[in-house]
């Protein structure tokens, strides 16, 4: 890190996880004081993970929304250019954006416009002077980023969003990195909840912030136990006779269906189609369990808690099945199936029509989805090979000059290693030649394999080239991955993942 008029912090990477938070909040503290006692301390800090690339127009965009003395910190938000273990698991990354885009396409600029923007680490800049004033990083949170946010507006600083792509980095490859991040976030939220900022406290935080607060805290307390109950209630009329529904199938129709359909729609009209039902029950089935026991271990008990960071790198070259995470959906599935086969073919417990009358078909609607859902968490279990594939679109056009004779096309789609383009005709697997690629020059490549408009291209290239291929996918102006649904795309990758 320089000091200057402008800095760059990047969070540490140490082994040991409890160290490894530790010193990454200490780290930026004892650079930020560092730079503070430099003859020409920054007025502005920049904040990136170790594995998060900025765009080269990220300093210019967010510098910008400085101009009022007030604001304290400049929030931008991730994107990443590899799709994480469920649209990677189930092979829908071309269809169905990465879980976090609702956050930061939706629910932070929603915040920013009631003046809660909140700070989510990496991809943000900080003003100095602000920071110092309060102590510089808090560290009383696993998720302090958070917390800082909410020190800076009670000392009368403001936090604002800047929805625009201007950093790009590595979302967690793994299932079990996946869980244990989200894991730590609840957590977090629970520590600031319990130890510093109750929104029912006395602290001189405004209204929207303590709202903001709560939400926060209602979003992690429901939706996760919610799930796990949504699975177990069918199970308790199935097997302990238990009545759960108490409605007839009319009122069900009257009532509640046009209040789920309007919700529904309503949500993905909003989200541009990020609200699957089936997709994003499982999305959240998956961590249903870990975040509920973050969220009681935060809450009900004080003091330092353990945990984990997100892991990323390492061998993904192989097919891995996650067993410790499969088993109990397993088991699940295995009472749900049994609970809707046995009686159906015997009392075996009790008679189920005399309980619940129109709740039994409702009660069976009800488990039929939830086998569904199992059924596809099961199969995001099990963690697909992840290969060095093209990344990011990028259509331009481009000459691939086989044996002198040059042969126009378009380039679709790029990666390190490769790409795929479309166009020229007549070449078949393994012709080899130089692909002008814009602003990289002619880099020795061959036609891996045909497809339906073109070809698949794999690269050669020389580290230079190399190194100008990885600065033109990460930091020129543009968004990695999926931004929207796409219904009838995903159905179809997803009916291919599961038959595969």
């Amino acid at each position: 890190m320089g000091c200057g008029n402008f800095a760059t912090c990047t969070k540490s990477d140490i082994s040991h996880a409890r160290i490894r938070i530790t010193l990454k909040r200490g780290n930026i503290n004892h650079a930020l004081r560092a730079c503070a006692r430099d003859p020409a301390p920054p007025v502005f800090v920049a904040v990136l993970d170790a594995d998060f690339v900025p765009h080269a127009d990220f300093i210019e965009r967010t510098l910008a929304l400085f101009h009022e003395p007030s604001v304290a910190l400049v929030q931008t938000p991730q994107h990443f250019f590899n799709p994480d273990p469920i649209q990677h698991n189930l092979g829908i990354s071309t269809a169905y954006p990465d879980e976090q885009r609702h956050f930061f396409d939706n629910v932070e600029p929603a915040r920013d416009a009631w003046g809660i923007a909140i700070c989510c680490g990496t991809s943000s800049v900080m003003r100095v002077q602000a920071v110092e004033q309060i102590g510089w990083i808090p560290t009383q949170s696993v998720t302090e980023d958070f917390l800082l946010t909410l020190k800076l507006a009670e000392n009368g600083w403001q936090t604002v969003y800047l929805s625009e792509p201007l950093t790009e980095g590595l979302a967690p490859e793994g299932l079990k990195e996946y869980i244990t991040q989200r894991g730590r976030w609840c957590l977090g939220l629970m520590q600031i909840v319990r130890n510093s900022y109750s929104p029912f406290g006395m602290r001189s935080l405004g209204l929207m912030h303590r709202i903001g607060i709560l939400d926060s805290l209602l979003y992690w307390l429901s939706t996760f136990p919610f799930r796990l109950a949504s699975l177990i209630c069918p199970l308790l009329y199935w097997w302990l006779g238990i009545t759960i529904v108490n409605a007839s199938l009319v009122e069900i129709i009257r009532y509640y269906v046009p209040y789920y359909l309007m919700v529904l729609v309503s949500l993905n009209w909003l989200s541009k189609g990020l609200f699957v039902p089936l997709l994003n029950d499982t999305a959240q089935l998956i961590a249903a369990w870990p975040i509920s026991q973050a969220a009681a271990l935060g809450l009900l008990t004080n003091g330092s808690h353990k945990f984990s960071v997100t892991a990323k790198g390492g061998d993904r070259t192989k097919v891995v099945v996650q067993w410790a995470l499969m088993r109990p959906f397993l088991l699940l599935l295995a009472l749900t199936i049994g609970g809707l086969i046995v009686p159906l073919n015997s009392d075996f417990v009790f008679d189920r029509s005399a309980t619940a009358g129109d709740g039994t078909a409702i009660v069976m609607f009800w488990t039929v989805y939830n086998i569904l859902v199992l059924f596809v968490a099961v199969v995001v279990c099990i963690e697909r090979p992840r290969y060095d594939r093209p990344q990011r679109q990028i259509p331009e056009p481009i000459t691939f000059v086989i044996q002198g004779e040059k042969h126009r096309g378009w380039l679709l789609n790029l990666g390190r290693g490769g790409a795929r383009i479309s166009g020229p005709s007549g070449l078949s697997a393994g012709t080899a030649g130089k692909l002008d690629l814009p602003g990289i020059g002619g880099v020795d490549a061959h036609v891996v394999a045909t497809t339906r408009d073109g070809y698949r291209i794999k690269f050669s290239p020389t580290p230079e080239q190399r190194a100008k291929i990885i600065k033109k996918l990460h930091t020129e102006s543009a968004m990695p991955g999926a931004y929207r649904g796409n219904i009838l795309q995903m159905i179809r990758e997803l009916a291919r993942a599961l038959t595969s």
